[in-house]
Order: C-alpha cells, then structure tokens, then sequence
C-alpha cells in the first residue's frame, strides 16, 4: 500500500480535534476581551491616547511569551504549557473584569492585561508545535484549517461579548465565565494531544529523537542565527500586519474613507474575518495540490489587488469586494509560515518561537504605524502601506519551501 493511503492513527484524528479545539478556545479568549474594550474605556474614564497605552500592556505580555515560548516547551512539552498558560490566561481575563467592574483601576487592568497576553501567547506557540506534529502525522496540509478554527472562536467570542453588552451583562461575570470555560475545555483537550501520549510518536526513531531533543538546550539562541528562520519570520511578520491592521483599522477607514455607518463598519471587519476563515478552510486544498511557494504567491497577489480596489473604488460594494480579497489573500501567510519553521520537529519549538516572536512585533507596530500615517493622509489611504511592504515580501516566500531536513515518518 503506497504512503498516501495509510490511514491515520486514531490517536492523531483524536489530536486533530483536540488542537483545532484549543485554537478556537484561544480565540474566544482573547476576543472577549476585545468585545469589552468599550465597556473598559467608559467604566475606566480614558482618552483614546490613554486606552492605546493600555492596550499596549497585553501587545508585551505576548512579545515577552514569544521570547521565553521555545525554552518553556522545550521543558514542559505542548500539552502541559498550553494548560499552564491558559490557566494564566483565565486568571488574566477574571482579574481584567475585576479592574474594569470592580475596583475601576488602570493598573489592574494592566497587570490582567500582561497576564492574558502572556498566557495567550505562550499558548499560541504551544498550539502551533502540537499542530505541524500532528499535519505531518496526517500527512496531508491541515495547519490552516487550525487557524480557521481560531477565526471561528474569535467570532464566536466578539458574538457573545456583543451580545453581553446590549444586555448589560456585567464584564466581571461575563470575563470570568469565559475564563472557567476556556480553561476546563484547554484543560480536557490537551489530554489527547500526541505529546501528552506515549503512543503518540510514530515508531521508536521518532521517539529517540525527541528524547535527544528534550536532553539538550532548547536552541533558541541557535535559531536566532539561522538564515532560513529569521526570513521565515520576516514574512510572517509582514503577513500579520496585512491581517492586524485590518483588524484594527478596516472598520474605521470604510467609515472615514467610504462613509458608510459604525454598524457598518462593523460589517466591513466582519466580511473580513469571514474571508479569512474560507482561505484557511479552504486553502489546505490548494497547498497540498500546488504546494506552500505557488500558493503563497497567489494569495498574497490577492492581498495587494484587495487592499487597492478597498481603497480606491469609488463604488461601496466594490470596495468590499475588495475586502474579501484581502482577507483571502492574507489568510495563509501566517500558518503557513508557523509549519515552514516546524518543519524539523526535533527544532520546532525554538524556531516556531523565533518565527512568532519576529511575525508578533507586527501587532505592536502596526497600529501606530497605520495611525500615524492616517494623521497625515487618511486612514483609508494609510492602508495602502500594506501592498507596499507585500509586494517586496515576495521575494522571501521561496524560504516557506519544505525544509529537508527530516522527512515525517509514515503512520501506521
């Protein structure tokens, strides 16, 4: 029977489901939060200067778990850090709801804030690790398809925060319910990752060389000198400013640029999301057909097409055409680019830890970057730098290309 046809093990359909479960828990996570941020704003007092100082303290939480994220799950394996920081994480959430609904203070939000950027991001990398081990289990591309299921939470939870709100549903009580929700599912589906198991390797090599892996250092110091690493992440990093700044910035351009109303503008984000939930959903199919470069190359080309027509059409309908391209377009860069750096297993977790470290410093640039310029031209026209750093991110897609290193043992 050739490789292709061998069937999975059930224990990796069952890790299949557990990843795609704690993806989508993590975005739920973090996007209630989001949904309270107006609920923060009013219950605290602040300018939009003040809040954006604030926001900043969950942008360094996450940068700080990036650079720790390859030493602690090197040490501590997938399973155990993605519990530990999401455990993190829903303390975070609960002590946010406390500073915005109970004691109404900035310093606590702070610290809740640091606290659930840590532990979210802590947790990303620990996702991402279990998830390239399980897409080479299968032997097919999946790792998309994880990332759609985050999409899914994060709509899930700014629905729900949504909802909260118009029914003047407490913020500590909302926060604290998602933080006992999330933390028992994480809790429940780590147990079925494969390195939570013993069978979970595919034959006694696999397990050699992750044991020779574990007795070592995690080698972070050595993935931050290897070329093929920091260019993967340097994409990475361009793709999550394509996908940040429409996340911070889509809605309030249709409104400023298109004049369209707040709710739709909020439409405007929700088209977006959608796209990008369909490309991962969907763009497994084509990754595994024509492979991560070719792939990469078109969609990022709808990227840029996307962004142009959103800005300069003169048409409404046309211009959200324009956003469903853009979110098509920049839904694969960061996963795919999350399994390029996984693809020697024994050195995921440090080079998936490199890789997130470089591609997260987008989300603490962008927003300033895409408001600063909006100062001078407008924010609908500011979106434009995004083509202009794409365009030149072409030429590091070739270094997304399968990494010879190890080959994936078949699955029996």
């Amino acid at each position: 029977m050739p490789p292709a046809a061998v069937p999975p093990a059930p224990q990796v359909l069952a890790a299949r489901t557990a990843v795609a479960f704690v993806f989508a828990l993590n975005g739920l996570a973090v996007a209630s939060w989001f949904s309270r941020v107006p609920a923060a704003r009013e219950g605290l007092g602040l300018t939009a200067g003040q809040l954006g100082l604030l926001l900043l303290a969950m942008s360094l939480g996450a940068i700080l778990a990036m650079v720790t994220a390859g030493a602690v799950v090197h040490r501590a394996g997938s399973p155990r850090t993605a519990a530990g920081a999401t455990a993190l994480l829903a303390v975070g959430l609960v002590v946010v709801g406390l500073g915005i609904g109970g004691w109404a203070s900035v310093p606590v939000v702070a610290v809740g804030l640091a606290a659930i950027g840590y532990g979210s991001g802590l947790t990303d990398v620990a996702m991402n690790v279990e998830a390239a081990l399980v897409e080479r289990r299968l032997r097919r591309t999946i790792m998309p398809r994880f990332h759609a299921a985050w999409s899914l939470g994060t709509v899930t939870g700014a629905g729900l925060g949504a909802a909260s709100a118009h029914a003047g549903f407490p913020v500590l009580a909302h926060l604290a319910l998602t933080a006992a929700l999330v933390l028992f599912g994480t809790l429940v589906a780590v147990r079925s990752f494969l390195t939570a198991r013993p069978d979970g390797y595919a034959d006694q090599a696999d397990d050699a060389s992750a044991t020779a892996g574990r007795s070592r250092d995690s080698g972070v110091l050595r993935a931050w000198r290897e070329p093929r690493t920091l260019l993967v992440g340097l994409l990475v990093l361009v793709m999550a400013f394509t996908e940040g700044t429409a996340n911070d910035w889509v809605a309030v351009a249709f409104i400023d640029g298109h004049g369209v109303s707040e709710a739709a503008g909020a439409a405007v984000f929700a088209i977006f999301v959608a796209a990008m939930t369909v490309g991962r959903t969907a763009g497994t199919i084509a990754l595994d057909r024509w492979g991560r470069v070719p792939v990469l190359f078109a969609t990022i080309g709808l990227a840029v097409v996307g962004v142009a027509i959103a800005v300069f059409a003169d048409s409404t309908p046309v211009a959200l055409a324009g956003v469903a391209l853009w979110g098509l377009g920049a839904s694969l860069g960061f996963p795919v680019g999350m399994s390029a750096a996984a693809d020697d297993e024994s050195r995921a977790p440090a080079r998936v830890s490199v890789v997130a470290t470089i591609g997260y410093t987008a989300f603490l640039a962008g927003p300033p970057v895409v408001g600063l310029l909006g100062d001078h031209v407008g924010t609908l026209q500011a979106l434009l730098v995004v083509p202009i750093l794409l365009v030149p991110a072409l030429a590091l897609v070739p270094t997304t290309r399968k990494s010879p290193e190890r080959t994936a043992p078949i699955d029996s």
